[in-house]
């Protein structure tokens, strides 16, 4: 092991200590029992099945009913982990720059009739591969992501949406409070680039970059291939009377007629999709009308222009048939340079798709039934918790591969080969929580006797993702029975997948 090797390894293993150590100041009440929770969480073999079975690893010293008093009583200081988390070493793209994904994944509980603040999800491919709106717990999550492949995030943030929410507004509050946060930790400074802000088709991509215009950022995002959208008003001739117009010409995805010119047109071989070829068209914005998410906006109605990307690939890696992703980018201006630096960074937005299968998969995010959407929202704190701590460990893991597996360098490990050998990184840090102290356990409840409180029952919400057509659930979608009374549910959903 060479000098430079040791040193890394060595700074490596200071800031893992550092963010146990402050994670654990993080759990004002119950911080025992939490911290362990997530420690056996991370040492634990295989996929996480139940909560319970947490219990039993050796990392967890406390029973059983610890764990579940832990996150139903627990507290959580969610401000300090937050600055915790934007203060730690981020990934950043090629150019140097900051790229925030941002998504929204649902904690499904179509059963769970006890559980307040439910809303309908927009579920992609389940059942026959249709899809539906579940009832659950939609979290909108915000990750660094990295360069080149891999499935390696940095999540920064999460909250749970609440019914009746506005996606476009709750998620312009988490991006202006994490960029505040990642300039107060040093993360940005000015004349550093613009940190990007990378979303789906899901959310309305010129909205969302109308209300962070203040803001260090550039938004970019996916479009339907069925938008229309207008070029910049046309210059208004002497002596012509009336109002003068506000918009050009339609640009018209899918007429290649009205397209026009474009400002770059690149061509870049890749080893997955193999010819690549984008082309971007500048100063082009949505033509707004009043109502929907705009229908109470004092004074005309904003211009907010931006730079469309079309790309084409040459063909999928599951040998489909590639269809054109378009993509809307709220800098105008932009060179050959910078449109393959955007188009590029949008398809890296699919490695917070891959965090989503690991918590959901491997870390068992989903898989506690827990009443309370507090204490979801303490677990889903320490999953986030756990990851980064996996994510601070990978230089100092080693590949504990399954025979049948094939060798990967150390800096190729994934999240899951790298949670195989923690239990023995986690012995090189000192751990903050206490010993349990011995006690005797309570009589429980007497046999026989029944539970004469009867839990309320809690009506499915709604979530407003503005700019996405609303899709009414039925029944057969929900898993509920139609009220006795004949009165169909009202409440609609968007897509939160």
């Amino acid at each position: 092991m060479g000098v430079i090797e040791r040193d890394v390894r060595r700074e490596a293993l200071a800031e893992l200590s550092r963010f146990r150590g402050e994670f654990y100041a993080c759990l004002t009440a119950r911080g025992d029992s939490l911290f362990e929770l997530a420690e056996a969480l991370l040492c634990v073999e295989g996929p996480v099945k139940t909560l319970v079975g947490l219990a039993l690893a050796p990392e967890h010293r406390r029973g059983h009913g610890a764990l579940y008093a832990g996150l139903n009583q627990g507290r959580l200081d969610v401000g300090r982990l937050r600055r915790a988390l934007a203060g730690l070493p981020l990934p950043q793209a090629a150019d140097g720059r900051l790229v925030l994904a941002v998504d929204v994944s649902p904690w499904l509980r179509p059963d769970a009739a006890t559980s307040p603040d439910r809303s309908f999800c927009h579920t992609y491919g389940r059942g026959e591969q249709n899809h539906q709106m579940i009832p659950g717990w939609p979290y909108s999550v915000i990750a660094a992501l990295e360069t080149g492949r891999t499935s390696w995030t940095a999540v920064l943030d999460t909250q749970r949406l609440e019914p009746g929410a506005d996606v476009a507004a709750v998620t312009t509050v988490q991006v202006r409070e994490l960029v505040g946060r990642l300039i107060a930790a040093g993360q940005w400074h000015e004349g550093d680039p613009l940190i990007w802000v990378v979303v789906d088709a899901g959310y309305d991509v010129p909205r969302l970059a109308h209300l962070l215009r203040d803001l260090p950022v550039e938004v970019l995002g996916r479009l339907r291939s069925d938008r229309v959208m207008r070029r910049p008003a046309p210059p208004r001739w002497h002596g012509i009377n009336g109002r003068p117009p506000k918009h050009g010409g339609e640009f018209v995805f899918k007429d290649p007629a009205t397209w026009g010119g474009t400002i770059a047109t690149t061509t870049t071989v890749t080893t997955r999709y193999g010819t690549a070829e984008a082309k971007a068209w500048d100063k082009l914005h949505p033509r707004l009308t009043r109502r929907a998410a705009w229908e109470d906006y004092e004074g005309d109605l904003p211009i907010i222009a931006g730079t469309v990307i079309r790309l084409q690939v040459e063909h999928l890696p599951s040998g489909g048939d590639p269809k054109p992703l378009w993509l809307w980018w709220s800098r105008t201006g932009a060179t050959t340079a910078d449109v393959d630096l955007a188009w590029q960074a949008f398809l890296r937005r699919f490695d917070i798709e891959h965090n989503f299968r690991f918590w959901k998969q491997t870390l068992g995010w989903t898989v506690p039934k827990l009443r309370d959407p507090a204490a979801a929202d303490r677990w889903t704190w320490l999953v986030v918790a756990a990851q980064t701590q996996l994510r601070l460990a990978r230089p100092l893991a080693g590949d504990l591969r399954r025979p049948w597996e094939r060798a990967l360098p150390s800096n190729r490990l994934t999240p899951a080969r790298v949670r195989r050998g923690f239990r023995n990184l986690c012995t090189l840090t000192p751990t903050p929580a206490r010993v349990q102290k011995p006690t005797t356990p309570g009589p429980g409840r007497p046999i026989g006797s029944k539970n004469r409180v009867r839990a309320p029952r809690h009506e499915v919400g709604r979530v407003l993702a503005g700019g996405e057509p609303h899709i009414r659930p039925t029944h057969h979608q929900t898993g509920t029975k139609p009220r006795r009374t004949g009165q169909a549910a009202t409440s609609t959903s968007v897509a939160c997948g």
